[in-house]
């Protein structure tokens, strides 16, 4: 799973799906993801002449780049595999690999060799 994950094999399963409860201009403090790549989509929606569309809450979707959260209608920089590795799967293998006696950075990271 890590090496499909970051061999861009599994995109379709790196997306997120999140619902903005307020405003978007009620997030100030703490900005979530889901909130800056909504305001991200609604920059390239101003720019394009579009409605803005994630104002007044709804859903969006979207993805950790390397350059953070982006909207996947205007994804612009590659994804970051490592977060998902990192922040997904390592924290489920973890909670389940003790009981077989292995950890995930021992089965996850390259060799380095027998010698």
């Amino acid at each position: 799973m890590v090496e499909n994950t970051l061999q861009g094999n599994n995109n379709q399963k790196l997306i997120y799906r999140k619902r903005l409860r307020r405003k978007l201009s009620d997030y100030e403090k703490n900005v979530p993801p889901h909130v800056k790549a909504a305001r991200k989509a609604d920059e390239v929606n101003k720019k394009l002449g579009r409605s803005l569309q994630y104002q007044h809450g709804g859903w969006i979707e979207y993805v950790i780049t390397v350059n953070g959260p982006e909207p996947l209608e205007a994804l612009e920089s590659p994804y970051d595999y490592q977060h998902y590795v990192d922040k997904q799967l390592k924290p489920i293998a973890d909670g389940i690999l003790p009981f077989i006696g292995k950890n995930f950075d021992e089965l996850s990271m390259p060799q380095l060799g027998l010698f």
